[in-house]
Formats: C-alpha cells, sequence, structure tokens
C-alpha cells in the first residue's frame, strides 16, 4: 500500500529523517519500503506497507513522524528566513549578546531539543504540538505533498505560530533577568551588613506553614520581623521571612521541611541569595517532627 508520496525540488536534509522511520516501524514489527526517483532536479519519494501491516493506529503513528519531519523543514525555514529579522524588530531594545542567547535557546525550544521545565515549557510544547497537529491534518488530506509548495502555502500560518513561541520563549528570558538582577541586589544588600543573628531555623510543617526560630528552638517571628512593615494586607509570609533575612543577615540559615514547601521559589531564592550560608536539614529532631505529622 503507498502511505504518501513526497515531491521536493534539489537537496533535502530531511531524507535521513524519512529513512529512520523504517528503523522507527521496524522496532514495531513492521516493515516499510521507500522508493526514490528523481526528474531533472525534482524527487519523488514513495512511502509503501504492507497491506496486511497497515491499521488506523499504524497510520496515525506513521503521520505523526512524517509531521515532525515536515515541521522541522519549517522550523528550518523560519530560522533561515524569519527569526534574526522578527528578534531584531519586536526587541530592538535588547542587547545583540542577549539577542543572540535567545536565538540560540529558540532554536533549541522550536526543535524541541531543549525542554524549559515551567509553564513557559509547557505552553511552548502545547503550541509546537499545535502545529504539529495542523501538519498531521495536512497529510490526512493530501497523499501527495510537495514540500516546496508546503512551504510556500503554510509560511504565514505556521510562522505566525512559530512568533508566539519566540514571544513566550522571550517573555521567560526577561522574567528570568529581571530575577537574576534582584537576586544580585539582595546579595549586595546582605554583603554589606553585618550579622544580627547567628542561626534561623525555618520549619516548613505539612500543611506548608513556616515556623522561624533561632538555634536553640526559641520562636523568634517577632524579632525577627521587628522593624519591618509587615501588617499591610498585601504582604504574605514567605515576603516577609525573605524580607527578615536580608533585614537581619543571619550567619547560618537552616531549612527543614523542604519537602512540604508548596512555593519551592522561596527556598531557591534563599539558597542564591545566602549561598554556602544555608543548610537544607532532613534528618534532625525537627524534621523528624515534621514527618510524624505528615504520618498522622
Amino acid at each position: 500500500m503507498l502511505l504518501l508520496t513526497l515531491i521536493y525540488e534539489g537537496e533535502k536534509r530531511f531524507i535521513s529523517d524519512i529513512n529512520l522511520i523504517k528503523d522507527r516501524f521496524r522496532d514495531r514489527n513492521i516493515t516499510i519500503g521507500i522508493s526514490e526517483s528523481m526528474e531533472n532536479r525534482t524527487h519523488f519519494v514513495k512511502i509503501f506497507c504492507g497491506d496486511d501491516e497497515v491499521s488506523n493506529k499504524m497510520i496515525n503513528i506513521f503521520n505523526l513522524y512524517i509531521a515532525d519531519i515536515l515541521y522541522k523543514v519549517m522550523a528550518t525555514e523560519f530560522y533561515d528566513k524569519n527569526m534574526t529579522c522578527f528578534l531584531n524588530d519586536s526587541y530592538f531594545f535588547l542587547k545583540a549578546d542577549e539577542l543572540q542567547e535567545i536565538e540560540l535557546l529558540c532554536v533549541k525550544v522550536l526543535n524541541g531539543d531543549e525542554l524549559l521545565l515551567d509553564d513557559s515549557g509547557i505552553f511552548c510544547m502545547n503550541r509546537r504540538n499545535a502545529i504539529i497537529e495542523k501538519i498531521v491534518h495536512c497529510i490526512e488530506e493530501n497523499r501527495t505533498i510537495n514540500v516546496d509548495g508546503f512551504i510556500t502555502f503554510r509560511t504565514k500560518e505556521l510562522f505566525k505560530d512559530m512568533e508566539v513561541i519566540i514571544d513566550k520563549i522571550v517573555e521567560r528570558y526577561m522574567v528570568e533577568k529581571e530575577y537574576n538582577e534582584f537576586i544580585k541586589l539582595l546579595k549586595y544588600f546582605v554583603e554589606i551588613q553585618e550579622s544580627r543573628i547567628d542561626e534561623v531555623n525555618i520549619i516548613i510543617d505539612a500543611a506548608g506553614q513556616y515556623k522561624v526560630t533561632n538555634k536553640d528552638g526559641k520562636d523568634i517571628l517577632d524579632e525577627f520581623l521587628d522593624g519591618i512593615e509587615y501588617k499591610k494586607v498585601d504582604n504574605n509570609i514567605e515576603d516577609l521571612i525573605i524580607s527578615g533575612l536580608i533585614t537581619n543577615s543571619p550567619a547560618k540559615i537552616v531549612i527543614h521541611g523542604v519537602r512540604n514547601c508548596v512555593n519551592k521559589e522561596i527556598v531557591d531564592t534563599i539558597k542564591n541569595v545566602f549561598n554556602d550560608r544555608v543548610e537544607i536539614c532532613n534528618g534532625c529532631k525537627r524534621c523528624c517532627e515534621v514527618k510524624e505529622k505528615i504520618k498522622i
């Protein structure tokens, strides 16, 4: 059975990917045949499978493989023709080295070579999958694909989708940049002042609530926040803890019950600002008490 005919002009880098389809289906005990011919500079690639091996599931998997190949063709076109201009026009206020760094990240994310493990990463993955799904529908409707024609007629639509991914990557980059600058500022404040407290213990209980004690186990939250305007409605305990740590610049910070922390960013921020002053504890008496409460 003829599954698909691909037509293209000149040399294309995706031919090796088509040959990999044979190996992928071989692992599924399905034999795929590929026939190549050429007229002038026009290449014809026909992909076959035995009638007794064809099923709806097999066809769906095959379409997905081909869609992924065509997606990479479109992504390469986007890199070559649009990415640099799009970044320069849309984000002209960024420095040249920042744009270069963003461009390298965009290439990896669009290709699926790098996964961003946050909400932005999920967004980019979903958009990328949505683009591939559009290509799948195109393959289902046309068992003969002229690759050059496909690029020409789908460029505007699919490039717009890719630009949305680029915007999200830049947005994430800018948030990270602002966060890193914020961390540098906090580190500066910590470094220029003397420690007011030798040791601070931050205990996170099973409900994700925080308790702040000294090394003897005495609750020092009020003392810790002395001088900080914390009665404002918009101040949450995590912001107050960070403010208290910056103000008091303790020589040692021990965090207990990290697994109970709902907002992991507070732990990351403390570690980034205070570096080797921070100790993550999982085996002391306080930690055991927290674990016991979880079991109950």
